[in-house]
């Protein structure tokens, strides 16, 4: 049974992946706020990035937390195209949730049905990385842990889109933002902990690429995403500050309008 390194650089990898996944959610929290304050293509617009955000925000976390996993006896590779499918997965079950809640006019049944498709969605994004995993041995799973897991995620995905319909405060919404990153991240680490390798050592080499050749560069790539998508986030004005903008306007023209002309 190879021995399971989880941290293998220490703290990095587990509060680096837990600050992105903060970021994500408070990123999709804001601009499902904005999703909610907007009609017409404007809401389908503002409901895209919050699922691009939240999305990228949990498959970041997972595989920035990934760099940091070890197994002793064996290399580690990660399959190309089921790690960038594992990022699809995620974006696409999200934007599912985030509609659902979005479009939905009995709020809790959309809050059920987004809940429950986006924190399953979220697992099968993370089990579907783990597939991705190449190594020298075999793989299995504690059962129990895996519905854990599952659980945390439908609850924590559930609790995220309730903060978004309901939270509306930036503090309130960078409070929820921490406690979901929290809940992303133990879910992640539940489903670490299922997981048992039987190592079985071979001198072949292994299928895929390492983690710093591809998963590195892409996950610092959709970091990079959610920093600028949260920069633009913060510039752009709110319904509340367009209404009291084209409010101050008014007066403005009606004075113009009213202004006498000027005699010969």
């Amino acid at each position: 049974m190879g021995h399971l390194d989880h941290a293998t650089f220490g703290w990095l990898t587990p509060v680096l992946s837990y600050v992105m996944a903060c970021i994500g959610a408070a990123l999709g929290l804001r601009c499902t706020v904005r999703a909610l304050g907007a009609t017409g293509r404007s809401r389908r617009n503002w409901l895209v990035t919050a699922a691009s955000a939240i999305g990228t925000g949990i498959w970041t976390m997972h595989f920035v937390a990934m760099l940091g996993f070890g197994v002793s006896g064996t290399d580690i590779r990660y399959d190309v195209p089921l790690t960038v499918l594992s990022l699809l997965v995620a974006m696409v079950v999200v934007c599912a949730g985030v509609f659902a809640v979005g479009y939905g006019r009995d709020r809790t049944r959309a809050l059920l049905i987004g809940g429950l498709t986006t924190g399953v969605g979220v697992a099968s994004m993370h089990y579907l990385g783990m597939a991705a995993v190449r190594l020298h041995g075999d793989v299995t799973y504690d059962p129990t842990l895996v519905g854990l897991s599952v659980l945390i995620a439908v609850v924590a995905a559930t609790a995220a889109l309730w903060a978004a319909l309901n939270i509306k405060a930036p503090l309130a919404v960078t409070v929820a933002s921490l406690v979901m990153g929290a809940a992303v991240s133990s879910m992640h680490y539940t489903g670490m902990l299922a997981v048992s390798v039987r190592v079985a050592p071979s001198g072949a080499a292994l299928p895929g690429a390492t983690a710093m050749q591809f998963i590195f560069p892409l996950a610092v790539g959709l970091g990079s995403y959610l920093f600028l998508t949260s920069a633009f986030v913060a510039l752009s004005p709110t319904a509340g500050e367009r209404e009291a903008s084209a409010s101050a306007q008014q007066p403005a023209d009606s004075a113009v309008g009213r202004r006498p002309a000027r005699t010969a």
